[in-house]
């Protein structure tokens, strides 16, 4: 017998989904229980990659990943699709439908305990939404019952003249009661536009050599502002080596994400440590 929900709206919106899809419908339930949506002539799913503790395994959080529905491989990453594609409208609307069933689908596994579900702000919506960012997405979180403290809004990789604008997009997030995490491209980016954004937690990019200084500002920077350091796009053994020795140096608590672990799964694994081929595409 399934675990009970412990999220009423949450309970009573999935009883009132169609168990396949109907003329007319936006949202409905696949044979496995998640929430699917449509989006044009796409159908649409979650995927979650785990943030873990470096050294530790332990989970702190998932990255909520929309995928192409797909029985035969892991499906498409929309975004890149749509890039090149959609306009602005187009975008906040598929953004919107997203946030939604990765909420639905994190929020109704048990498995997913008391972590935080990061979710992506694409690049387009910084400047594409013209009102308060965030309400929309709070909105719905209240009626389906959901922790809204227990989610993270990532904003994209922001160079460092849009810095004003990655401020006014937090400062409006944040009133609706979201916490913000920042990407960036290396951990020298990140220290140029932490005082700007102000983040609870910044995210490094490890695809480019991750350097024993910068990483080392940063850490004891983040620590003396209780912001998380993620390490993501995490690998090769090369890349984990430098983290464990930054991570000695520092002694600090470093976050882990990436191939090297996890691959991004619609289901969140009970304690089960899943490795991935490293050729998998990034989204």
């Amino acid at each position: 017998m399934p675990a009970a929900i412990p999220y009423p709206g949450l309970e009573h919106y999935l009883a009132r989904l169609y168990s396949t899809e109907q003329a007319g419908t936006r949202v409905w339930l696949d044979a496995e229980g998640r929430a699917t949506g449509r989006y044009f002539h796409s159908t649409l799913t979650s995927a979650f990659q785990p943030i873990r503790t470096l050294n530790s395994d332990k989970v702190i959080g998932y990255e909520g990943f929309a995928r192409s529905d797909s029985e035969s491989d892991q499906g498409l990453c929309l975004w890149k699709l749509l890039d090149h594609a959609a306009n602005d409208d187009e975008s906040v609307e598929l953004d919107r439908l997203c946030r939604m069933l990765h909420a639905i689908n994190f929020f109704r596994q048990p498995e997913a305990g008391d972590s935080d579900l990061y979710l992506s702000v694409h690049a387009r919506l910084l400047a594409a939404v013209d009102g308060n960012h965030g309400t929309a997405f709070s909105r719905i979180l209240k009626v389906l019952d959901l922790p809204q403290e227990r989610v993270v809004l990532q904003l994209p990789v922001i160079v460092e003249h849009q810095g004003w604008l990655a401020n006014y997009v937090a400062d409006n997030y944040r009133r609706n009661g979201f916490r913000i995490a920042m990407n960036a491209v290396d951990a020298l980016e990140a220290l140029k536009l932490i005082d700007l954004v102000r983040p609870e937690a910044v995210k490094v990019d490890t695809r480019q050599a991750v350097h024993d200084g910068p990483a080392l500002r940063l850490l004891d920077i983040c620590a003396a502002r209780n912001i998380q350091v993620i390490f993501k796009r995490v690998e090769s053994v090369d890349t984990l080596d430098s983290l464990g020795r930054i991570a000695e140096l520092s002694g600090a608590v470093i976050h882990v994400q990436g191939f090297h672990w996890d691959l991004p799964a619609p289901s969140i694994p009970a304690g089960r440590r899943l490795v991935a081929p490293l050729s998998f595409q990034h989204c």
